[in-house]
């Protein structure tokens, strides 16, 4: 079955052929739908004031401490603007504005706090920038309506298949990060997390059993790693996009991911064949095809969007494994953990206890973390070595504004991963307030020392 795909779907001829562009603008629909209910479920939750208004201190995203948090009304503002830039986008009305300014509002808003930083928000944020390229507004929009002249009926292939490549580099590498010994020879941390929804209808008593997780484990590696290619494959897509509804409402069900869940259903309608999407929209707008005019770029712009998505796919397909270049166990350290489609991988927690010390008089006191970080900032600073060394020099410059002569702050951090005894992260005797963070490796975090399981 791959050699046939990989033979399908291997030739310039085959991307630069004509295709509906009916399976685009249901992507854009479908996507601008769900970041507008998004916004609107973070908006009714007041996470705006949890996550960005309250907290005291916010940690960024090395290279972003430039982003900083606005007022309040400035703030609440960019979120409007962003949920009227998704609608934007769903109804294809100002398209190309409105994806500009989606992309721009929701990833400022990201850069806020890197404590919330998710996997699915790095995937809105980088499917975003490719909307902005995209002619999605061309059928079934308010922009087609506006103007007629706009209405095209075909697209190259390859424009569809800019879509499909970014979901399916998201699925592989989130199956090939599973292929580590505790995910696959351990069931970790599924072993840990499933039977404490032993309370679920139907299945909840199965977790109680340990071959459960490792099948668990198993099957979510095997999903990812395949099911780009079963969604491809037209006698498999029918039961492969069950899977995908299945897959995501289990795991929508057992864990605290937003909407996820949802992103990655409605994303997966693009693997459908245009003729689906033809005679959907067909039936829904009462329109029939008269014609088929395509779409066709520029001989400069064609070759301008090749190169600039070629650097942008090359990029996608390289940045994941930057980790090769750190010593260490990437679970442990996290240098070059994000960014690289590690979803839910490990079960990891820490207590980080700081000590600040005058260097003039040599008094030293323990830092209350709770008085300056929200729970969730917290309880994720713990066990970040990043989070950590950030914090640390945010204590230096509190504590030298109270009047402390060159505060040396230190750290005493255990944290346990995956059921193991807690060990030290990092050494407690370097001082922090000196240490400043970079792309070399950290030498102050120390090496984890693997540990027979319990």
């Amino acid at each position: 079955m791959l050699s046939k795909l990989f033979k399908k779907y291997g030739t310039r001829r085959y991307y630069l052929q004509p295709t509906a562009i009916a399976p685009l603008a249901t992507f854009r629909v479908a996507f601008g739908f769900i970041m507008l209910l998004s916004i609107i479920r973070f908006l009714w939750l007041d996470w705006v004031a949890d996550q960005y208004l309250n907290p005291e201190v916010h940690f960024h995203y090395y290279g972003f401490d430039w982003v900083q948090v606005p007022g309040p009304s400035v703030l609440y503002g960019l979120f409007v603007l962003m949920g009227l830039a998704a609608m934007g986008i769903m109804l294809g009305a100002f398209y190309r504005l409105s994806a500009v300014l989606f992309f721009l509002t929701f990833s400022y808003v990201e850069l806020l706090d890197l404590t919330y930083y998710l996997n699915h928000y790095y995937f809105v944020s980088i499917v975003a920038f490719l909307m902005i390229w995209l002619p999605a507004n061309r059928y079934a929009a308010v922009d087609v309506w506006r103007n007629p002249g706009l209405k095209v009926q075909h697209v190259p292939l390859w424009i569809v298949g800019v879509v499909r490549a970014q979901l399916a580099i998201v699925y592989v590498y989130a199956g090939l990060a599973k292929i580590n010994y505790d995910w696959l020879f351990n069931a970790l941390p599924l072993k840990i997390w499933l039977p404490a929804h032993n309370d679920l209808w139907l299945i909840g008593p199965l977790f109680q059993y340990e071959w459960v997780a490792y099948a668990f484990s198993w099957a979510g590696m095997l999903y990812d790693l395949t099911i780009p290619a079963w969604l491809l494959w037209r006698p498999t897509r029918p039961f492969a996009f069950v899977a995908v509804v299945g897959f995501h409402a289990m795991t929508g069900i057992l864990f605290q991911i937003g909407m996820f869940p949802v992103i990655m259903i409605g994303a997966s309608l693009v693997f459908f064949p245009s003729a689906w999407h033809q005679k959907s929209w067909q039936a829904l707008l009462g329109t029939r095809i008269i014609g088929a005019p395509l779409w066709q770029p520029q001989a400069w712009r064609a070759k301008a969007m090749g190169i600039g998505l070629g650097v942008f796919f090359i990029f996608q397909l390289l940045f994941p494994w930057r980790y090769l270049l750190y010593p260490g166990n990437l679970f442990w350290t996290e240098e070059g953990y994000r960014f690289s489609w590690r979803v839910m991988l490990v079960e990891k927690a820490g207590t980080a206890t700081f000590y600040v010390k005058d260097r003039k008089t040599g008094r030293e006191g323990v830092v209350v973390n709770s008085e300056f970080l929200n729970r969730h900032q917290e309880k994720q600073m713990s066990f970040q070595p990043d989070m950590i060394l950030q914090f640390a020099h945010f204590l230096h410059q509190h504590y030298e504004q109270q009047g402390m002569h060159d505060p040396i702050v230190r750290a005493e951090v255990y944290v346990t991963m995956n059921a193991r005894p807690s060990q030290l992260l990092i050494n407690p005797e370097v001082d922090l307030s000196r240490v400043t963070d970079g792309w070399a490796a950290k030498d102050w975090i120390l090496p984890h020392r693997s540990a027979v399981l319990p």
